[in-house]
This record gives structure tokens, C-alpha cells and sequence, in this order.
């Protein structure tokens, strides 16, 4: 038997959940708590778009910090994220066009994010999605001549990129 809530939009599931089930539904966005409580908080939205402008508007502020705890959810490029949870489902998602089978580029993407920490003191970060492995290590490249300012405005671009598509995803299964 199906309930009227089966056949409601994302949104009007995430608008009319308990707050611990709208945040739920969202936190695999992005590993900030203080995020997802703000989006809880903000309920009811509009529309997907009312909803996608707050949590553009609200990643907008983070800081160096909230990077720091957000990769800890985030495995590194080329590397599949292991477990069952939604976060490394998403992030396995993500990292599709990343060819593991090629060895060189398996091999550059390794010795690109070892030498990427070596620099940065963190995990390169970039959005995976819609992107190839070569792109990626291209990227990765670039940013490696970055200054540690430029590089964490960058990393947090991504990082506002990564969890709004996520969050669109999660409004539009």
C-alpha cells in the first residue's frame, strides 16, 4: 500500500519532514553539519530553486575550517570511496569518468595527490562529475601553482559545486 508521502515531490517531503529526517535527507551533501541545520531551519521552501539559492547563498560563507571538516568525508580523486553510506555512493558516482584501469593515469592522479598534500596540508578537492580523469589531473596540475590563499578559495569553489549538485540530485531523484 502507498501513502500520499510515496507520491509527494523531494521537495515537499524535505519541506514537511521531522527535522531529523529533512536533515537526512540532506546532510550527504556536504559533511557541515551547521549547514544542514541552517537548510533544515529555512524550511519551507518555495520551490528546488528557493531551496538551491539558500544553500548556494550559505556555502558562500564557509571557511577554511568547514573545508577541513568537509574532506573528511571526501576520498581522494581516483581513489573509490569505500562503505555503504550515501556519501561514498555519491562519491563513487562522481569519480565514474576516472578510468582506475589506466595505470599511468592512475599512477599520475597518486603522485599528483601526494604532492598536492605535500603542498596544501589537505585532500585535492575538485568536482568529479562530468569530468575525465585527464581533465582532472590537467586541473590538478594548474591548481598546484596556486598560493595557499588562491588554492582554498578555489578547493572551497569546489566544494560549494560538489554538494550543490548533490542537493539537486537529491531534489530531482
Amino acid at each position: 500500500m502507498t501513502t500520499l508521502a510515496q507520491h509527494a515531490s523531494p521537495l515537499a517531503r524535505f519541506n514537511g519532514a521531522s527535522e531529523e529526517d529533512a536533515a537526512a535527507m540532506i546532510s550527504p551533501c556536504v559533511a557541515l553539519p551547521h549547514w544542514t541545520a541552517s537548510l533544515v531551519r529555512g524550511r519551507p521552501y518555495a520551490s528546488p530553486g528557493h531551496l538551491l539559492d539558500e544553500a548556494d547563498a550559505l556555502a558562500r560563507g564557509w571557511s577554511l575550517d568547514d573545508l577541513n571538516l568537509a574532506l573528511s568525508a571526501h576520498p581522494r580523486i581516483g581513489e573509490k570511496a569505500r562503505g555503504e553510506s550515501k556519501e561514498a555512493a555519491l562519491s563513487r558516482g562522481e569519480q565514474a569518468a576516472v578510468n582506475a584501469r589506466d595505470a599511468a593515469l592512475a599512477d599520475a592522479l597518486a603522485a599528483g595527490n601526494a604532492a598536492y598534500e605535500a603542498r596544501f596540508g589537505r585532500v585535492f578537492l575538485i568536482r568529479a562529475s562530468g569530468r575525465s580523469g585527464e581533465e582532472i589531473l590537467s586541473e590538478l596540475s594548474r591548481r598546484m601553482e596556486n598560493d595557499a590563499e588562491q588554492e582554498a578559495a578555489e578547493a572551497l569553489d569546489q566544494l560549494r559545486q560538489i554538494t550543490l549538485l548533490r542537493l539537486e540530485g537529491a531534489l530531482h531523484p
